[in-house]
């Protein structure tokens, strides 16, 4: 219990280092990581390879700022609900990946930057959401699996 309480002293104080039980806790390497889902849509006018380098920016991004890609789909060319920049289809991607919160806003700022995306959504996914969709991969992988 005494260890627990200087913890969260530790917490509460800059810089904060100290070694309890031969383990040493540096509050720089205590950050909580949380899992998010970002699905963007991409300018139906794009060819193939623009499709892959608009991607691979995007993913550049989450890595370059300590996130960590757990997933990717590429959903295709896909029919809007409505109209969006006088365009009613687009190239929907998703981006499975765990980071800090200041990494979403580095996210967004560079999809409201990129003029191939009309629309972009992120959420933080809780742990019933990251449970389901570990799930679900595991049943398509085994779906693919039994396919062969």
């Amino acid at each position: 219990m005494q260890n627990f309480t200087a913890i969260n002293f530790c917490l509460n104080q800059n810089n904060c280092t100290f070694a309890s039980q031969n383990h040493l806790i540096n509050k720089q390497l205590i950050t909580m990581l949380n899992q998010y889902e970002t699905v963007f849509i991409a300018t139906p006018v794009l060819s193939e390879n623009q499709m892959k380098e608009a991607v691979l920016k995007f993913k550049r991004v989450i890595t370059d700022n300590n996130g960590e890609i757990i997933h990717e789909e590429n959903w295709g060319l896909k029919k809007l609900a409505y109209p969006i920049q006088k365009k009613s289809t687009g190239f929907y991607y998703l981006i499975e990946f765990k980071g800090e919160g200041e990494l979403i806003e580095k996210l967004e700022v560079q999809y409201r930057r990129d003029e191939r995306i009309i629309r972009f959504l992120t959420f933080r996914m809780e742990k019933f959401a990251v449970e389901y969709a570990e799930k679900k991969r595991k049943q398509k992988e085994s779906g693919k699996l039994k396919e062969e």
